[in-house]
């Protein structure tokens, strides 16, 4: 079947087009990537605009593609998001588990609360206890005193939602799925392994940060910052008053995290912020690389006490893998293995896609991930047992659902 990815960016927005049959057996059909400056922060800052991008983005993507798009998945940034972690059990008294207990469970949860102001991203099962015991599956069968399940949901804010909605809609288009960024680009970053030991994925992108965690292959954690790497570009362009596009030359170029006695004497000439012709002055490269540090290790500070402040850091993660187009900057590996105490790895999209050499770069995890996705991996399958084929949603699909199972 033909799925379809867009990813709004706070510097790009991309489309992917794919022949999908499963997760391992996908060929991409044609993936455009264009300049864009009308989002910053989930706020788009000229509608009319966006809308004639995408709406060319969307032309260009079915002309390569030679596909006509229905309904595409749509990754969203989580930035202002709300992760939230619930749970819920029941004393069984040395009873069979069965699939009933399984449902009152859910029933008794918070699994169904909806919010006018919030939209559910994610909403799914990370773990299962089963007599103070924790397994990341059900032991369906087994007998048991007592069994808890543990969820985990992502929240943002409706409004976010309904601008870009109503941008796809415009455009005759549904939209089958909304993803949470960062994990569309860990699924096209991490191995089967990493994902089932357990690893922190951090996307270093232009101009927010974010990171998920996989563990036992389950999805248990995301969130972002708006913090990434065109930061690094105004800081450089501040600090050393030159503009802004020679700034991220100069990073691109000339920016390391590794020092060396020779960025002393290692001479660069810069153009100053007027632009003047023949007006240049000299740094040397450790003054270029003073501004770049600190900004690194703010960044990677703040995202590792977005986990803190989940409490996961007793969970003792041994491996990170880093993508984005920041995480193409010299060095910064090292910085990430310190902070993070975690074998650390740069992702680039899985070779089995056969990409293009145009987009086989970190900066494309994100929208890749979004044509891996399947939406049944992260489905609760025994609620959908004797139920309509067409999904029932909201209060009136949780009252059919207490009928028939309770």
């Amino acid at each position: 079947m033909i799925k379809a990815g867009l990813d709004f960016g706070n510097s790009k927005i991309s489309c992917v087009v794919a022949d999908y049959n499963n997760s391992s057996d996908i060929k991409i059909l044609a993936l455009v990537s264009v300049p864009s400056i009308n989002i910053k922060k989930n706020v788009i800052l000229n509608y009319d605009n966006l809308l004639d991008q995408v709406n060319k983005l969307i032309l260009e993507t079915e002309k390569k593609s030679q596909t006509k798009l229905n309904s595409i998945n749509l990754n969203f940034s989580l930035i202002n998001s709300l992760s939230y972690y619930y749970d819920s059990e029941i004393k069984l008294n040395n009873e069979k588990i069965s699939e009933l207990h399984l449902k009152k469970i859910i029933n008794q949860s918070e699994y169904f609360n909806n919010n006018l102001d919030k939209f559910e991203l994610f909403n799914s099962i990370i773990s299962y206890e089963v007599d103070n015991n924790n397994y990341p599956s059900i032991p369906m069968g087994n007998y048991a005193d007592k069994i808890k399940i543990n969820f985990y949901k992502i929240l943002t804010q409706s409004k976010y939602i309904e601008n870009f909605s109503s941008i796809i809609n415009q455009l005759k288009l549904n939209i089958e799925n909304y993803i949470p960024s960062p994990l569309s680009s860990s699924l096209a970053a991490l191995t089967k392994d990493e994902k089932e030991l357990g690893t922190i994925c951090i996307d270093l992108g232009h101009s927010a940060s974010s990171l998920s965690i996989f563990e036992n292959n389950k999805f248990i954690f995301a969130d972002a910052i708006s913090v990434g790497s065109n930061n690094i570009t105004l800081d450089i362009a501040r600090g050393l008053s030159t503009n802004i596009s020679s700034a991220e030359r100069l990073k691109t170029l000339y920016g390391s995290l590794i020092s060396s006695p020779s960025d002393e004497y290692e001479i660069i000439e810069i153009p100053s912020i007027s632009e003047e012709k023949n007006n240049f002055k000299q740094i040397t490269r450790s003054n270029l690389n003073a501004i770049i540090k600190p900004r690194i290790e703010e960044t990677l500070e703040m995202l590792w006490q977005k986990i803190k402040d989940n409490n996961l850091t007793n969970k003792k993660f041994s491996n990170v893998v880093i993508t984005g187009g920041g995480s193409q900057l010299d060095g910064v590996e090292k910085y990430v293995e310190a902070i993070f105490a975690c074998s650390t790895r740069m992702a680039y999209p899985q070779n089995s896609l056969n990409l293009d050499n145009n987009f086989k770069k970190p900066n494309f995890c994100d929208v890749i991930g979004s044509i891996i996705y399947d939406q049944s991996k992260y489905t609760l399958n025994f609620l959908k047992k004797n139920t309509n084929s067409k999904k029932k949603q909201g209060i009136s699909g949780f009252f059919n659902w207490l009928d028939q199972y309770i």
